[in-house]
């Protein structure tokens, strides 16, 4: 939300049913909640839409209450390199908080999202008086390195299939997104965007999975099955 953005010129004060989304307002005290709330702004973002360009000064912390976003930054040879979604309960970009840096990926709307965010001064307010959001915050920034190396390991596979379980893997974190429960809302077209794949190839992985019983299509999303086999399926196996 830059000062200039259309996002920022959109934003308001959340409802209750939205506060409720925010999985870190319950680890803060009463006067800690009451400083956040009073700060915490939320903007409907149509798809297509950039919350976050590489280069931009950092000036809040996001979060998704609704829809999904994809984060991606642009490669030296001219390639997209897409990181991972986020979905509902997601809140990235803590690093670039703490440090008050420039962000280094993009982060857009895939469908229309509504997107939260806590100015970056009372995100550092909060670091400097609250054990419980420091503890939340350090086990974002754990979940986020793993989710990293995953991503890179990811970009890598030739297999499309295992390409598909190990990023359905990712996006039903619970740390990382509690939001999600246990049915991912996403079109085979929005995992396409995020594993790189048409969808017409990401269609037969999906069918592959769930005939494997990893997973199970459902109207509007995919219920996951059975999570070890997504994240520890072999990358040498054909399928």
């Amino acid at each position: 939300m830059y000062t200039d953005s259309p996002i920022h010129q959109r934003r308001r004060p959340l409802h209750v049913h939205e506060l409720q989304a925010i999985p870190w307002l319950s680890v803060l005290s009463s006067s800690e909640q009451d400083r956040a709330i009073d700060d915490l702004r939320i903007a409907e973002v149509p798809a297509g839409e950039i919350v976050c360009r590489v280069g931009r000064p950092v000036t809040y912390w996001f979060g998704v209450v609704e829809g999904l976003l994809k984060m991606s930054s642009d490669t030296e040879d001219g390639h997209t390199m897409t990181f991972t979604g986020v979905p509902p309960g997601g809140w990235f970009g803590e690093g670039t908080a703490m440090k008050r840096e420039v962000y280094r990926y993009n982060i857009q709307a895939l469908r229309k999202s509504l997107v939260a965010g806590l100015h970056v001064d009372t995100f550092h307010w909060l670091l400097d008086h609250s054990i419980g959001f420091n503890r939340f915050v350090m086990n974002q920034l754990n979940e986020r390195l793993g989710q990293f190396i995953a991503a890179r390991e990811i970009d890598r596979m030739t297999n499309p299939d295992i390409r598909v379980a190990r990023s359905l893997a990712t996006l039903f974190n619970p740390t990382l997104y509690p939001g999600v429960g246990e049915v991912l809302r996403i079109t085979q077209q929005e995992l396409a965007y995020l594993v790189g794949l048409s969808r017409q190839r990401v269609n037969e992985a999906l069918r592959a999975l769930e005939d494997q019983g990893s997973i199970r299509i459902e109207y509007g999303g995919l219920r996951v099955l059975d999570m070890v086999a997504l994240r520890q399926m072999p990358s040498h196996r054909s399928l």
